[in-house]
């Protein structure tokens, strides 16, 4: 069972979140928070799974919360879930930890898929999000881009072929469907891809594969 806390200044957002989440039978509401210290004192009392956070809130807003869970709690994930794709928060979100970043108008059924995959480990970015993170992040990051080419050139095929899909923000169910392969086979493909690669984590992995899809 996923556990999460729903944190938003908006009530009825907050009750509409826990009526669709409820429907999901792995999917558990242990709690509401309407501002990011109230979200902070929860997440040490109840430790939640996944944090779904918004970002603008009074007292405390949604990316210094996220730091401050981050730093406190980091087996409690964060995935920001707002109105606001602003590049300054999208940059801020990620920057201080957060494993994903949807926009409310995300669909129930892909909702409720990111939360699943967060839980895992996986990062989560909404439509358009990598490319506002392509723009924010400097030609120094995930790492010397001079080198990435060659770098590329070692992926066998299928690798290429699931980076291309990360790339577009598909999740591993979606890329195991358009592959005709186990999820499975695509957790091992993504893991050889971020050893070769040197990176960290499937946002680099997006955000490089954008920056030199050409190569591909």
């Amino acid at each position: 069972m996923i556990t999460i806390l729903i944190v938003d200044d908006q009530g009825l957002i907050r009750q509409g979140l826990r009526a669709l989440l409820e429907l999901e039978s792995d999917i558990k509401i242990v709690g509401e928070a309407e501002n990011g210290q109230i979200a902070i004192d929860l997440v040490k009392e109840l430790q939640p799974n996944v944090i779904l956070m918004d970002i603008r809130m009074p007292i405390i807003d949604g990316v210094a919360a996220t730091k401050e869970i981050n730093h406190q709690f980091p087996h409690s994930k964060v995935l920001i879930l707002t109105t606001f794709d602003d590049d300054e928060y999208v940059k801020a979100a990620i920057k201080n930890g957060a494993m994903g970043y949807l926009l409310k108008d995300t669909p129930s059924e892909e909702l409720a898929v990111a939360i699943r995959a967060v839980n895992k480990g996986y990062s989560q970015l909404g439509p358009g999000i990598v490319k506002k993170l392509i723009t924010q992040f400097p030609a120094n990051s995930p790492q010397n881009l001079t080198s990435v080419p060659a770098s590329l050139a070692e992926l066998t095929p299928r690798e290429k072929e699931v980076l291309r899909l990360i790339a577009i923000g598909d999740n591993n169910r979606e890329i195991a469907q358009k592959l005709y392969i186990s999820e499975g086979t695509v957790k091992n493909h993504i893991t050889n891809i971020l050893n070769r690669l040197n990176l960290r984590d499937r946002t680099q992995a997006a955000i490089l594969a954008n920056s030199f899809f050409t190569y591909l």
